[in-house]
Order: C-alpha cells, then sequence, then structure tokens
C-alpha cells in the first residue's frame, strides 16, 4: 500500500507531537540541554509538517513563501539551545547518562521511520517536502550525537561538556538545514510568474 504525501506529512507530524512530550519531560528532569534542543526540535517538526499537510493545496507560489518562513521555523531550536545553555553553564551539573542515552535511543527510531516515511517524496512537494525530510535526517544523525553523549557521559567523562557539544551540533545542523529551505524556496519563488 503507498501511501500519500499528504497523509505521510500528516503521521510524521502526529509522531513528532508524541515524542516532544516524552523528550521535553526527561529533558527537565535530568537537565540536560542536548535533548532540550532536540525536544524544540519535534514540536517544531510538528509544526512544520503540518504547515506542510495544510499547504499542499495551496499554489506554488504560496508554498514557496510559507518555504521561506519555514526556514525561520527551522532556526526556534537553536535559538532554544542557546537559551538552555545558558542555565546549564550557571549551574553545570551533568545529565543522567541512562536517561539521555534511552531518551535518544527513543528519539533515533521516530525520527529513522520519518525520514524513512518522507524519503520518497523528498524532491517532490518543493522546499516544504525538503524541509520536512532534513529536518526528520538531521534529527537522526542528532540522536545518535545524544547516545554517544550519554554513554560518553556514563563510562568516559563525567561533565556537562558531551551534552553540551552535542547540543551545540543540533543547534548547527538546523542553521544548515534553515539556510537549505530558504534557497530551495527563494528558487521556487523567483521562478513563479
Amino acid at each position: 500500500m503507498t501511501i500519500s504525501l499528504r497523509t505521510a506529512v500528516l503521521v510524521v507530524a502526529l509522531l513528532n507531537l508524541g515524542y516532544f512530550g516524552i523528550e521535553f519531560a526527561v529533558a527537565l528532569n535530568i537537565r540536560s540541554v542536548s535533548l532540550f534542543a532536540d525536544s524544540v526540535d519535534f514540536l517544531e517538526d510538528t509544526s512544520v509538517n503540518l504547515l506542510i499537510f495544510f499547504a499542499l493545496a495551496w499554489s506554488e507560489k504560496t508554498r514557496a513563501r510559507i518555504g521561506m518562513a519555514m526556514a525561520a521555523i527551522l532556526l526556534v531550536p537553536a535559538l532554544a539551545f542557546l537559551w538552555s545553555l545558558w542555565g546549564k553553564l550557571a549551574d553545570p551539573v551533568p545529565p543522567e547518562p541512562f536517561a539521555l542515552s534511552v531518551t535518544g535511543l527513543g528519539a533515533l527510531v521516530i525520527n529513522t521511520g520519518c525520514a524513512v516515511l518522507l524519503a520518497r517524496f523528498r524532491s517532490h512537494g518543493g522546499s516544504l517536502t525538503k524541509a520536512a525530510f532534513l529536518s526528520a535526517r538531521n534529527d537522526a544523525i542528532a540522536n545518535m550525537a545524544i547516545i554517544a553523549a550519554g554513554l560518553l557521559t556514563a563510562y568516559l567523562w563525567r561533565s556537562i561538556w558531551p551534552d553540551v557539544i552535542v547540543g551545540l551540533g543540533i543547534a548547527a545542523m538546523n542553521l544548515d538545514a534553515a539556510r537549505e529551505v530558504w534557497e530551495a524556496a527563494h528558487e521556487e519563488h523567483e521562478a513563479q510568474p
């Protein structure tokens, strides 16, 4: 059975919303900046995919404009990370490594599933669909780094720095995805009459 792009982005939005709640609660409980940034990213991915769900019925020119706005939305997790980093540096307690790794593993399962679901559509629907796919792919990569940070904190380096470094990496990936989506949306907008 093949599913439509609209169905795929709706399923991805619901999966992201569900795991946002889990990851956000754990992030607050263990005071992890990387999980906090990733949880905000799950909420941002929910917004992106819901917007795509509705935008697929709009004109190409309107979708291109929404794609440019989407680039700005992709910056939200980076800003959330900076806010949580400030708090972490003020009280430098490392997160609980087991909870960090297990929560990262759950996020990896969700994001890998979303990336696989969206992969066949990544070149359809323009910049919006590209944004959804890039978010899911980047998130899966970030989740592997979160798992590694938890293991590193548990076994080699009991410090805030593995968590902080992964958070910085998540912020950098979001900045790069925002740039790619902006460029694709700008090209689409310029191509419209």
